[in-house]
């Protein structure tokens, strides 16, 4: 069944979900993305500056990317889906 994760109050159903507890928070995120939620995803990636959210975890904190890659770059064409793996860590100093 798919999680439900809130990066900046924008929804994503991911795949799989690893949740590291270390020094910090960190957190890996696999989920597809369609041609329609391209721009949405990976303009919404670019900001890097993240409030997670991670509801059934009852886990919320601040992350930038520590690092990112998808299965496929070229998205623009109708009924592409690629898989977005990203990987969130804390920021020092802002444990929820």
């Amino acid at each position: 069944m798919k999680k439900e994760v809130l990066l900046n109050d924008y929804s994503i159903k991911v795949k799989e979900l690893d949740i590291l507890h270390k020094n910090y928070l960190h957190v890996r995120l696999v989920f597809d993305v369609t041609h329609e939620m391209y721009h949405d995803v990976t303009t919404l990636l670019y900001e890097n500056n993240f409030t997670v959210q991670i509801p059934t975890e009852k886990i919320a904190f601040q992350a930038t990317i520590s690092q990112y890659y998808t299965s496929i770059t070229n998205l623009y064409n109708e009924d592409s889906v690629g898989e977005f793996t990203v990987e969130l860590v804390e920021k020092a100093g802002e444990m929820n």
